[in-house]
């Protein structure tokens, strides 16, 4: 049981959970790959990993293009020499109601929450055929377990994510394993990826203060899920506040 020297490849690593988990499994011994729309901050990222002793490369990665994609996991073949971990964790969410009628944002998190996932296991797919093993961890959300009044697309993005992840499990055999993680409301900026209504955006910030846990608890959720042995898969976790309704 060991994460050392696994190559991982994470979306939306710049911040939050993704640069939580790059932080934390640096630090156990994995060399990761950092794909985020800021080079800014996956950069910095990065040199905080290698400040450390750690291992880590970088490439500027917007999950709805398929090519950036293909591209974050060449470089990890390249760099690296292979992949063995694909970490999809690039989200947005600009909720809202629907009679609000954000028709764009609406596009958007079927492009980024759904499609970027999609995209991630497109690439990775054909590297872990070629290895006869891999590891697809797709970042969901309990938005998609209990589902509330503003973040019925959010929420539907993330369950299609879910049904995604469930099919390619009982597709994957023997060498590829799939791990769907759940998080809660964590202390990330989420509230602050668009919401454009004013009370909706305080309402989170509010919950978030009072009940948000830190997102190195989905960091260490994943390292459980990475570091399992050969021939065992975690096919789920669900990680949230215990205050968290």
């Amino acid at each position: 049981m060991t994460i050392e020297n696994k190559i991982v490849a994470i979306t939306g690593a710049g911040r939050g959970i993704g640069r939580a988990t790059a932080v934390h499994l640096a630090a156990r011994g994995a060399h990761v790959v950092l794909g985020a729309r800021s080079e800014l901050e996956i950069a910095a990222v990065a040199r905080q990993i290698e400040a450390s002793g750690g291992k880590a490369a970088y490439r500027v990665t917007d999950v709805t293009r398929r090519e950036d994609l293909a591209d974050l996991v060449g470089l990890a073949c390249d760099r690296f020499g292979r992949l063995d971990v694909i970490c999809n964790n690039a989200g947005i969410g600009p909720i809202s109601r629907f009679d609000a009628l954000r028709v764009d944002d609406w596009d958007a998190m079927i492009d980024v929450n759904l499609k970027g996932v999609l995209h991630g296991i497109a690439a990775a797919l054909p590297v872990f055929e070629r290895q006869g093993a891999g590891h697809v961890v797709n970042v969901i959300s309990t938005a998609g377990v209990k589902i509330v009044p503003t973040m019925g697309v959010y929420a539907a993005t993330k369950n299609a994510v879910r049904t995604a992840t469930e099919a390619l499990r009982q597709e994957s055999g023997p060498n590829l394993r799939v791990t769907e993680v759940s998080p809660g409301f964590i202390d990330t900026t989420f509230a602050d990826s668009g919401i454009a209504d004013p009370g909706i955006r305080a309402a989170i910030q509010k919950r978030r203060e009072a009940l948000a846990i830190s997102p190195d608890a989905i960091a260490r959720a994943i390292a459980f899920a990475i570091e399992q042995p050969n021939g065992v898969e975690i096919g789920s976790i669900v990680v949230r506040p215990t205050a968290q309704d």
